[in-house]
């Protein structure tokens, strides 16, 4: 192998694992430097250059192609971990709009862009948590095993693929409502509560003397509720990263 043709083989090695990175937000989000990101790109692809067999003398279509299925199997793995977060957001959003702090928001550094305050404090401690789970190791362990079942090359899109990416949606909101349930059901409880002291009570604005009581029940639950959070992502785990294999085995 001449030296042109070492150097674009390890680049087209940066593709899949750099993928990864980049849609993995606790990893290579925008909060993340871009050098950090490529380094880490680097260092994985390097870990990985002995084990994984390069394709030779392709042509630019073909190129492509190849490029381009690297492209979707990174990402299909990332979302592994980006579900759990995406799921933790959507709880965030759930527990806000019942609390009432919905129109508060705040820039969230895992996405740059302004989210719910609650969503925001979902999101980074479920990014936390995935790292004190390990999930990372297990997401690099996953990219190992990707270059034995899905090997470097051409290969094509299996009908299955809608059906796994329906699966990953549907998993954001079985994961979200679970997360969010604790807060949804006591202030709905609450507000049944209020609801009935209203009629009891018909001079008493309960609009106006029910909102810091939905805050601090709402906050009550919630600060209860967070302690089973990794309980809760840790029993996700094998099940979201099995979606994730799926869905990067439909590009083969």
């Amino acid at each position: 192998m001449n030296p042109f043709s070492a150097v674009a083989a390890f680049g087209l090695l940066l593709v899949r694992p750099g993928m990864l990175v980049m849609g993995t937000a606790v990893l290579g989000g925008p909060h993340v430097p871009p050098m950090v990101r490529i380094g880490l790109t680097v260092l994985v692809a390097l870990a990985l250059a002995p084990f994984v067999a390069m394709p030779v003398g392709l042509a630019l279509p073909d190129l492509t192609i190849v490029i381009a299925r690297e492209l979707a199997i990174g990402l299909a793995l990332g979302l592994a971990i980006r579900i759990v977060l995406a799921a933790a957001e959507l709880a965030g959003h759930f527990a806000g709009y019942q609390i009432g702090l919905s129109m508060g928001s705040l820039i969230d550094p895992l996405s740059g862009v302004r989210n719910n305050v609650l969503a925001i404090l979902y999101a980074n401690l479920s990014a936390v948590i995935c790292l004190s789970l390990n999930l990372h190791h297990a997401l690099f362990q996953a990219l190992g095993d990707s270059y034995r079942a899905l090997p470097v090359g051409i290969g094509g899109v299996d009908a299955s693929l809608a059906t796994h990416v329906a699966e990953l949606v549907g998993m954001v909101f079985v994961l979200g409502v679970r997360i969010a349930m604790p807060v949804v059901v006591v202030l709905l409880v609450v507000e049944l509560a209020l609801g009935l002291l209203g009629r009891v009570a018909p001079s008493l604005n309960v609009v106006t003397a029910g909102a810091p009581v939905r805050v601090v029940a709402g906050l009550l639950v919630l600060a209860a509720s967070l302690t089973v959070l990794p309980g809760l992502i840790s029993r996700h785990q094998s099940s979201l990263f099995q979606l994730a294999a799926s869905t990067a085995a439909a590009f083969r």
